[in-house]
């Protein structure tokens, strides 16, 4: 296949975000792999031989698989790959911490207080300045010990019918060096849906971490916690969730998608929707599904913040097993992010580096998928702090045994769009339910 970073079919555990998955673009390497999970695969590695395990489609695994290929060549040192149904993955993790049997490495979706206290410190690799590993996407426990480094990060990403913003003769930015405000954005693609004759100016995914970053692109936090834990929304946010359930009219945008579960990605693929805002692991099935128009990657509105609501793709961690192995572990783990092994991991599987200063050159044949990932390779180290906010808290919400299970914005503004109740008392529910579930102190 030449196409990488396609959507994960399932949601991954960190509070429903969806995530890039690898697909092969590059050969299958090395027969030493192993690609079941057997009984037999658990820690108990050495300084020779380490378990590493991993939750993807079979077959989708083809950057893991070149560098623990290449590893052997270099180091001398297996590394069995270990690739788990994703629907066992986190049970399996779990039941092998309860018997003394986790892997040497993993990417995993999430942490579990089960095991959290068994990870290497991997403070050493996120800290080595000729990495340029980004800070603000790190899991961090109390102390500052670094439980985990992402493989990749995702972010919200805006597309364009461009073929539309190029019938009506509308301008867009093209550098996030001089991007639009969303005041901009929306006047834009309201003028070129007037003149074009779009159904509507935007469709925008029902999903929290989307509105999470219109938000703190609109100067809010969304619903924040103070040091005691407790939750509440600024006035920025107030009025950037005002103006966000304002566009749902019909035109701006489509009521249907936040109040009755429509697919906006179908909308947007169908021409009738000028712009679509969404994660940028739409790139490579955009790549291959739109034929009928002309589609951009755009930069994201700042209104006056350049932010996102950045996530892990997967989250690398090392357990501390025997002493040999933990340090072979660590050793690997080093190796992974060097520039020079991880810039082959990040063209091989399609992914967004959390490592800044590299020039990934991915495999893809489409302009507009090369042009995109340019863009958000650009982007992502302007983003405000802000944007990490959402993926740390999960992680320390864990540490603490608790677990955003039902985020309540896609019901509660649900029936604000609708007009069953205001936004504010929207925000107030939704507040509320974050001070159920994981609110105040440990």
């Amino acid at each position: 296949m030449t196409r990488v970073g396609v959507r994960r079919s399932r949601r991954l555990g960190r509070g429903g975000i969806r995530r890039l998955v690898p697909l092969a673009a590059v050969a299958a390497a090395g027969a030493l792999l192993l690609s079941a999970c057997g009984s037999g695969s658990g820690s108990g590695g050495n300084s020779k031989s380490l378990t590493f395990w991993i939750s993807t489609v079979p077959g989708q695994d083809a950057g893991w698989k070149k560098l623990v290929s290449q590893y052997k060549k270099e180091a001398g040192v297996t590394v069995k790959l270990v690739n788990i149904p994703y629907d066992g993955y986190t049970t399996k993790l779990h039941n092998a911490a309860q018997a003394n049997s986790l892997p040497d490495v993993a990417a995993v979706p999430a942490l579990d207080p089960i095991w959290s206290n068994k990870l290497l410190d991997l403070s050493s690799i996120a800290n080595n300045k000729s990495y340029n590993i980004n800070g603000n996407f790190l899991a961090k426990d109390s102390s500052g010990k670094v439980l985990s480094i992402p493989s990749d990060v995702t972010a919200s990403g805006l597309f364009i019918n461009k073929s539309l913003f190029d019938k009506a003769k509308v301008s867009f930015p093209t550098s996030p060096d001089k991007t639009w405000t969303w005041t901009d954005f929306i006047a834009a693609a309201n003028k070129v849906r007037e003149k074009t004759g779009a159904k509507y100016s935007l469709a925008f995914d029902q999903s929290p971490s989307r509105l999470r970053a219109m938000v703190y692109e609109m100067g809010g936090k969304y619903v924040h916690a103070d040091s005691s834990g407790k939750f509440s929304v600024d006035d920025a946010t107030k009025k950037a969730v005002k103006t966000f359930v304002g566009w749902n009219d019909d035109k701006t945008m489509p009521k249907s998608v936040w109040t009755s579960g429509a697919d906006p990605a179908a909308m947007f693929q169908s021409g009738d929707v000028v712009a679509y805002w969404s994660g940028v692991w739409q790139v490579a099935s955009f790549a291959d599904s739109i034929k009928k128009f002309d589609w951009a990657s755009v930069p994201t509105p700042a209104q006056p913040v350049q932010a996102s609501d950045v996530n892990s793709g997967g989250m690398m961690v090392g357990f501390n097993n025997n002493g040999a192995a933990a340090t072979a572990a660590k050793k690997f783990l080093t190796w992974i992010y060097d520039p020079k092994q991880y810039t082959e991991l990040v063209e091989s599987s399609g992914f967004l580096p959390v490592e800044s200063g590299l020039n990934p050159k991915y495999p893809f044949t489409s302009e507009a998928a090369q042009a995109a990932f340019k863009l958000y390779n650009q982007e992502i180290p302007l983003y405000a702090p802000i944007s990490s906010y959402f993926n740390n808290a999960q992680t320390a919400w864990v540490l603490k045994g608790k677990s955003l299970a039902t985020d309540p914005t896609k019901t509660e503004l649900g029936k604000a769009i609708n007009g069953q109740e205001s936004p504010d008392k929207a925000l107030e529910n939704i507040v509320a339910g974050y001070n159920q579930q994981v609110g105040g102190g440990s």
